[in-house]
C-alpha cells in the first residue's frame, strides 16, 4: 500500500476521476434510465400479476362457495323429491289396500247374496218337490180309499216306509 501512495500522481488521478464522472454521466443518460424503467416496468408487472392472482383466488373462493351452495340446494331438492316420492308411494299403497279391502268386502257381500239366493232357490225346489210328493201321496190315498179301506191302510204304511225322515 505504501508503494501505491508513493507512486501517486495527481494528473493521473484527475484524468481517472474525469473519465469516471464522464462514464457515470454517460451511464446515467443512456443506461440508468432504461435499466430503471425496465426495473419499474418489471415491478409494475409483478404488482399486476399479484393483484391478478389475488383476484383469481377471490373468484375461486366465490365460485367454490357458489358451487357448495348449489350443491347443498341440489341435495335439499333431491331429499325433498325423495320424501315426496316416499309419501306418494305410501299413499298409493294405502289407497290400494283400502280399495282392495272395499273390493273384497263387495265380493264377500256378493258371495253371501249368491249363497242366500241359491239357498232360497234350493228351499223353494225342496218345497216344490215335497208338495208334489204330498199331492201324489194324497191322490193315491184318495183313489185307494175310495176303492178299498184295507188296501188304503197298507198303501199308507208302504209309502211311509219308503219315505225316510232326516
Amino acid at each position: 500500500m505504501e508503494k501505491l501512495i508513493n507512486q501517486f500522481e495527481f494528473g493521473l488521478f484527475f484524468w481517472q476521476i474525469l473519465i469516471f464522472v464522464g462514464l457515470i454521466l454517460l451511464l446515467k443518460k443512456f443506461a440508468w434510465k432504461p435499466i430503471l424503467d425496465a426495473v419499474n416496468e418489471r415491478e409494475e408487472g409483478i404488482k399486476n400479476a399479484l393483484e391478478s392472482a389475488e383476484n383469481a383466488r377471490r373468484e375461486m373462493q366465490d365460485l367454490q362457495a357458489d358451487n357448495q351452495r348449489i350443491l347443498n340446494e341440489a341435495r335439499a331438492e333431491r331429499d325433498a323429491m325423495l320424501k315426496d316420492a316416499r309419501e306418494m308411494k305410501e299413499k298409493m299403497v294405502a289407497d290400494a289396500k283400502s280399495e282392495a279391502q272395499v273390493q273384497g268386502q263387495k265380493m264377500i257381500e256378493q258371495a253371501k247374496l249368491a249363497i242366500e239366493s241359491e239357498k232360497n232357490a234350493a228351499m223353494a225346489e225342496l218345497k216344490l218337490q215335497v208338495s208334489t210328493l204330498s199331492l201324489t201321496i194324497a191322490e193315491k190315498l184318495l183313489k185307494d180309499e175310495l176303492s178299498n179301506k184295507e188296501a188304503q191302510t197298507k198303501l199308507v204304511e208302504k209309502l211311509l216306509g219308503d219315505v225316510k225322515i232326516n
